[in-house]
């Protein structure tokens, strides 16, 4: 199930950037007091009082050329679209201004939760001035300093209480694939040579993405959901151009699938957006494949293949685990490979191992590599076991979490995966001090 959306709204220069910073627990964004100036990662996965959630930054997305009260209106438009519920952010320093007054206007009609934020509250007295902002029509004002971390606590809480009720989740044997990667690299042309393959397509679902269609189809006894996208349908600059808004199109995919496919252009090779797009479903723990389009359009030698694959592992580095399928959706070659391969990812996605198999692996490992010292205390390694999957996740426990450095967290990592078929997955490690 999609985890809730939030987003941020305002004009330009009121602390989004800054807020979205505080909110996602790390300097995310890049942070400057000059109008406009948000240009890196616009969105993040956060958490609070254990209700996680998706956090967009609106104020990233790049409008070019458009006026000012229309790019603002263009951004309150995508969160009305996206969010479940919107944070309009105003600043106590300038007051109610038009531009915030515009803003306020489109979210009236957003029939989504709105909770108005006056930031730059940063000392006591500055507090009786919010009460300008009921003017906004948009309910109770909640002070909050970006800069300082006061009142985003209550801010917070207010969103939390506005998330949707969480449905009860059927239990459904069919494992949910979707296939992300930036606008032209062929994932439309993909799903339809899918679809087109295998012929039996059961019944279409309503999927959780808005405007999106969930396609059950089934390849011999195993039954798939593939997870729509929802493709950009309006019309527009920010809709067609912006890569970054085809970001927060795949949040929702990922979230809702098992197993994700990463889809690059063998034409345009790599680009920076298709490392953001794989980071965000590696960070959601989602088993991965990268599937490399349009394979059949470039001129081969002997070393093409594996040149591109030695690429790929280059720049998606953190993506060792990931089998790498390379296909054309035009001719349809190795199309047919797929299921198999994501039975097979979402198998091990989901693999359990016993605990006695696991730590005779670690301890031979240790045997081959003994544990590391620091100023003369030795890291010790006293037993492990598996504590959840989707991704596997192993609790190791040791007498100095601080000594297990992560050269040796990986070496653990990779005898853990030589012996048992972790392909696809992610693998967490977790040290923790035996009590």
């Amino acid at each position: 199930m999609a985890n809730p959306t939030v987003a941020i709204v305002g004009r330009p220069n009121v602390g989004k950037s800054t807020i979205f910073n505080r909110i996602a627990g790390e300097r995310i964004s890049i942070v400057e007091d000059t109008p406009g100036v948000t240009r890196d990662r616009i969105y993040a996965h956060s958490e609070w009082l254990g209700h996680p959630f998706n956090l967009i930054d609106t104020g990233g997305i790049d409008l070019g050329d458009e006026p000012f009260l229309e790019e603002i209106r263009s951004q309150a438009e995508i969160a009305i679209d996206e969010a479940d519920v919107i944070v309009f952010i105003v600043s106590v320093k300038e007051g109610v201004s038009d531009a915030d007054e515009a803003v306020a206007k489109i979210l009236y009609t957003a029939k989504k939760p709105v909770i108005l934020a006056v930031n730059k509250v940063d000392n006591p007295e500055l507090r009786q001035e919010i009460y300008d902002f009921y003017s906004l029509g948009l309910g109770d004002p909640y002070p909050i300093s970006g800069s300082h971390g006061l009142g985003t606590g209550d801010l917070l809480d207010a969103v939390i209480a506005e998330f949707p009720d969480n449905e009860e989740v059927v239990d459904d044997p069919a494992i949910r694939f979707s296939l992300i990667g930036r606008p032209n690299v062929g994932k439309s042309s993909m799903v339809n040579a899918i679809l087109g393959e295998n012929r039996v397509i059961v019944s279409d679902i309503a999927g959780t993405t808005r405007d999106a269609i969930d396609s059950r189809f089934q390849v011999d006894d195993d039954e798939f959901v593939m997870v729509d996208t929802a493709g950009i349908r309006k019309k527009g600059k920010v809709y067609e151009n912006t890569e970054k808004y085809s970001v927060i199109r795949a949040l929702k995919a990922i979230d809702n699938s098992d197993v994700v496919l990463v889809v690059l252009n063998a034409e345009e090779g790599i680009r920076e957006q298709d490392k953001r797009v794989a980071g965000y479903a590696h960070e959601a723990g989602r088993g991965i494949i990268i599937v490399v389009n349009k394979w059949d359009t470039l001129k081969k030698d002997n070393h093409t293949l594996k040149d591109f694959e030695n690429t790929i592992r280059s720049e998606f580095a953190y993506l060792s685990y990931a089998p790498i399928v390379f296909v054309s959706a035009k001719t349809k070659q190795r199309l047919e490979q797929l299921p198999a391969l994501i039975k097979r990812v979402n198998t091990n996605h989901s693999r359990r191992v016993q605990s006695s198999a696991l730590n005779d692996v670690v301890m031979d490992a240790i045997a081959i590599n003994p544990t590391p010292s620091e100023n003369g205390k030795r890291l010790r390694v006293y037993y492990a076991t598996q504590v959840s999957t989707e991704p596997p996740t192993f609790v190791i426990f040791v007498n100095d979490p601080d000594l297990m450095h992560f050269s040796y967290a990986r070496f653990l990592e990779n005898q853990i995966r030589a012996a048992f078929d972790f392909e696809g997955t992610p693998v967490h490690l977790i040290e923790r001090r035996r009590k």
